[in-house]
């Protein structure tokens, strides 16, 4: 029986793989790129990993494109990992690409940032960037929402509104944690709007969608503006009032006027992404994997 059970697996696992190769080869055609799939949390106990596999594909001489494509599909993680992470893709490449077929939340939106360009369709999501920071009993909290409830009770015990139990709350914070969790804050905002200005607004040179600079070059102060503006936007709890609320592309091009690449009404290429996600995405399921990098040259 165990020898039976064996056996099935490693024929799924080939079928599996022989169905990975031809979906991704499917999207690397159309991108004209090569290609990594990151499934799973952002966090740093990956990014040995995640530099073994980013190798893989860059260090393959005159096989190597020009172009990256970053399937990605994650609930976030760790600011630093996406640091780093990005730091090793942009050592191959010098354009990289996100789609995002399902969500790419906190950690995650702060990575697709560091995208020239991003491609949603109707159901995809991002998320506010509200880092995930771990706390002394190890859990994982978003730093923001403890920030802004701290801020809150300061503003109460300057109104001298402040209720004992609010009291009792403000004694016992750590003041080293909340730092913390403000250096984790600050870290996503000077990231985000590094990445936006350096690569996402690279070939942002005339005004397009406003009506009264139509045509009209665009200054280094305003790609600046812009990217100051988004991060303020994304880091806002007021605005989204849920670390795990999910933005989609309509509301990110409006509210936000952030340019997505909009896949919905691309019947074939829309096809392919969700064929190569669904793949990974059952598979994960049905092996209780947590986590799975794919890339071009994987066999």
């Amino acid at each position: 029986m165990r020898h039976l059970l064996r056996t099935t697996m490693r024929t799924i696992d080939r079928l599996f793989q022989a169905q990975l190769k031809a979906n991704r080869s499917n999207l690397e055609s159309h991108f004209e790129a090569d290609l990594i799939g990151y499934y799973g949390e952002i966090s740093s106990a990956y990014l040995p990993w995640f530099r073994q596999r980013i190798e893989v594909i860059g260090n393959d001489g005159a096989a190597r494109k020009e172009r990256l494509i970053t399937i990605l599909n994650t609930p976030g993680g760790e600011v630093e990992a996406v640091e780093r992470m990005v730091e090793m893709q942009r050592h191959f490449y010098k354009e990289v690409y996100f789609v995002v077929p399902n969500m790419a939340m906190s950690a995650g939106t702060i990575f697709c940032m560091s995208g020239d360009k991003i491609f949603m369709d109707y159901s995809s999501s991002l998320g506010p960037i509200d880092p995930q920071v771990q706390s002394k009993d190890g859990k994982w909290v978003p730093a923001l929402g403890y920030l802004d409830k701290f801020e809150e009770i300061l503003q109460k015990s300057r109104a001298n509104t402040l209720t004992s139990v609010e009291f009792s709350i403000a004694q016992n914070q750590d003041l080293a944690e909340l730092r913390r969790y403000e250096q984790a804050r600050d870290l996503s905002v000077s990231l985000l709007k590094t990445w936006l200005i350096e690569y996402k607004f690279r070939s942002w040179d005339v005004h397009r969608s406003d009506t009264e600079k139509k045509g009209q070059p665009v200054t280094q102060p305003e790609k600046e503006q812009r990217a100051a503006d988004i991060a303020q936007m994304l880091g806002s709890n007021r605005e989204w009032h849920s670390h795990g609320r999910r933005i989609g592309i309509n509301t990110l091009r409006s509210k936000l006027r952030l340019e997505i690449e909009d896949y919905s009404a691309d019947a074939d290429l829309r096809n392919k992404i969700n064929e190569y996600h669904d793949l990974i995405s059952d598979y994960m399921n049905r092996q209780n994997y947590t986590m799975f990098i794919d890339v071009s040259n994987d066999k």
